[in-house]
């Protein structure tokens, strides 16, 4: 199964997550098909950016967010 989920980077106390499309089996940091934007929740207030055409894309063909993820999407209009 196809997920739309984030993938934590920056240092030791200092993260970001890059939104990214992944095989439901590959690890938390590891291998994915495509990333979509970013999320920085250390910044006042928190910054994501996202290209909304292309999780459309993913979505229609089946690709499943994660409950962050799609919190992250209805916050910024990007799904209902």
């Amino acid at each position: 199964m196809v997920k739309i989920r984030l993938r934590r980077m920056g240092a030791k106390k200092a993260p970001f997550y890059r939104i990214v499309v992944a095989d439901s089996r590959y690890p938390r940091d590891g291998r994915f098909i495509e990333e979509l934007g970013y999320y920085d929740p250390m910044t006042e207030p928190a910054t994501v950016k996202v290209d909304g055409d292309k999780v459309k894309e993913w979505m229609a063909n089946g690709a499943q967010p994660t409950d962050t993820v799609k919190s992250l999407l209805k916050k910024n209009g990007v799904i209902d």
